[in-house]
């Protein structure tokens, strides 16, 4: 079959050797990969090269991620169609192509697709949401130094494709650095103060370096911006707000922003488990008991950055368990630390926990 559109990967890199091989198996289907290496001191350019990669080397400095995003988009002729842009710690599904070649129409100018940021013990996603890399040539540039996205600047009015057929599934390097985030995040609300996503990501960077009292404060002038009116976000913030009320041994504000977390988006389980993990550090058992039973009244697995892994693992049944215990609920406690097990069979923890549980009910 003769295809319609004419696709490009692009990508930067430096110092990716270890991915290379995976990641130009799964873009191979593009019709021409396209990389900026940005000062790799091991093999990745040869080894790009070898695969049949175009690569030019480019070194920027001061380091901004939405640069170096551009100047790796620029090295795409402009009679490109389409553009994918890919980390190489990240894979693309087999048969992308035909199913974007299905779903791209003559005016799309960018998709939205399945992507697994991270992955439970049985490699099972963990996090889930769309993405929207994938767009027109022309009509795009990256913006922010970094959390880099991609800004409309086209003529016409921006028309999106959202699809579940096509997964991107991310592995990243965890000996990788964020040293950079937190300069380049305070940069970014330096140049654009208005910004609602960035002020949330810098809030969140600082309770990360546990910087309990700027990320409070940011955290809360990122819920008095007009544009931070996205539900699940606010809750985000308020979530992490009461996290560094806890670090801080405050606990009664704590709760008070869970509390405000909850109202903000009942629909979503992080904040109800958020808040049945803080009464379990305060032995509240009725309490851990309550919100816990509360967070499983919700089936519905939002496709959001925001969802936590630890509101959809096996921690809900193994708070459960452990609170039932305490209340000498054993039968029930039994119950759940099995529905524990069941999610992380091997986990050395949940098992010793059932053996005591036994022993209490055969006492």
């Amino acid at each position: 079959m003769t295809n319609k559109y004419k696709i490009c990967v692009y990508a930067i890199c430096k110092n990716e050797e270890q991915f290379i091989d995976r990641w130009v198996d799964s873009v191979s289907e593009a019709d021409a990969i396209f990389v900026l290496d940005t000062g790799s001191t091991d093999n990745s350019i040869k080894k790009l090269q070898d695969r049949g990669v175009i690569v030019k080397s480019l070194e920027i400095n001061p380091w901004r991620f939405d640069v170096a995003r551009n100047a790796s988009l620029d090295m795409v002729p402009i009679d490109y169609d389409i553009c994918l842009c890919i980390d190489l710690d990240e894979v693309i599904e087999t048969g992308w192509r035909k199913k974007v070649e299905k779903l791209w129409q003559k005016d799309t100018t960018r998709m939205s697709y399945n992507y697994n940021w991270s992955f439970d013990e049985n490699n099972q996603p963990a996090v889930n949401f769309y993405i929207e890399k994938m767009h027109s040539r022309n009509d795009y540039k990256w913006t922010h130094p970094v959390h880099e996205v991609l800004t409309y600047i086209g003529n016409n009015v921006e028309k999106k494709v959202i699809t579940n057929e096509i997964t991107v599934n991310h592995y990243p390097d965890s000996t990788k650095s964020r040293g950079t985030y937190l300069p380049l995040l305070e940069l970014s609300v330096k140049e654009d103060p208005t910004d609602d996503r960035n002020m949330h990501y810098l809030g969140r960077e600082y309770m990360y370096y546990g910087k309990w009292n700027e990320a409070i404060d940011t955290l809360i002038h990122h819920l008095s911006l007009p544009k931070a009116t996205w539900k699940d976000e606010r809750s985000a913030s308020m979530r992490f707000i009461a996290r560094c009320y806890k670090n801080l041994n405050r606990y009664n504000e704590s709760k008070m922003w869970l509390e405000k977390a909850i109202t903000e988006a009942p629909y979503l389980r992080d904040p109800y488990i958020e808040m049945a993990i803080l009464e379990y550090t305060q032995n509240n058992w009725e309490e851990t008991y309550k919100y816990c039973l509360e967070a499983l009244k919700i089936t519905n697995h939002q496709k959001t950055y925001i969802n936590e892994p630890f509101s959809w693992d096996h921690t809900v049944y193994d708070l459960l368990s452990i609170s039932c215990f305490y209340q000498n609920k054993m039968e029930e406690a039994l119950k759940y630390i099995n529905m524990a097990l069941d999610i992380s069979p091997n986990n050395e923890r949940l098992i010793k926990n059932k053996e005591l549980i036994l022993q209490s009910l055969q006492e």
